[in-house]
């Protein structure tokens, strides 16, 4: 079984590309910290290369920044090319069958204006109810929900 779950922050703005066919892709890297520390103390934190293909791509290309956390599942792809030097390269990506964005609209907006450091490491969630960001402040008290909706 080849699948892959990744949890991180893009690391560029993702570019919407197209091949020869008109299929629109983004390739773009996940900072991907690890779960332990080093010998130092520190977190180190892995570069994996994404590629994400058609309506998906053209969402992240349009949505996501440098800094937008990511969920990306998938499954590993390898490859290889001949430089330009005449020498062999291997490549290694994870081709992304999902991409969920993470971030809400707020924590998006507060990221454009200030640029992420990759070396801090992220906040843990807490349990602590965020009244300021309660999705449902503005619904009032009651919700109607219709029967037909579900056939």
């Amino acid at each position: 079984m080849n699948r892959v779950c990744l949890v991180g922050r893009i690391t560029a703005k993702p570019e919407l590309r197209y091949t020869g066919g008109n299929i629109p892709y983004t390739r773009f890297s996940l900072a991907v910290n690890r779960t332990f520390n080093n010998a130092q103390g520190e977190r180190e934190t892995d570069f994996i290369n994404i590629v994400v293909w058609r309506r998906q791509a053209e969402n992240i290309a349009n949505y996501l920044d440098k800094g937008s956390r990511v969920s990306v599942e998938g499954r590993i792809q390898t490859g290889s090319y001949t430089a330009s030097d005449g020498s062999k390269r291997y490549t290694t990506d994870v081709v992304a069958d999902s991409v969920q964005f993470l971030d809400t609209k707020r924590e998006s907006q507060a990221r454009a204006q200030t640029p992420y450091d990759y070396q801090d490491a992220p906040t843990p969630p807490t349990n602590n109810v965020d009244v300021d960001n309660d999705p449902f402040a503005d619904f009032g008290d009651n919700v109607a929900i219709d029967d037909n909706f579900l056939d």
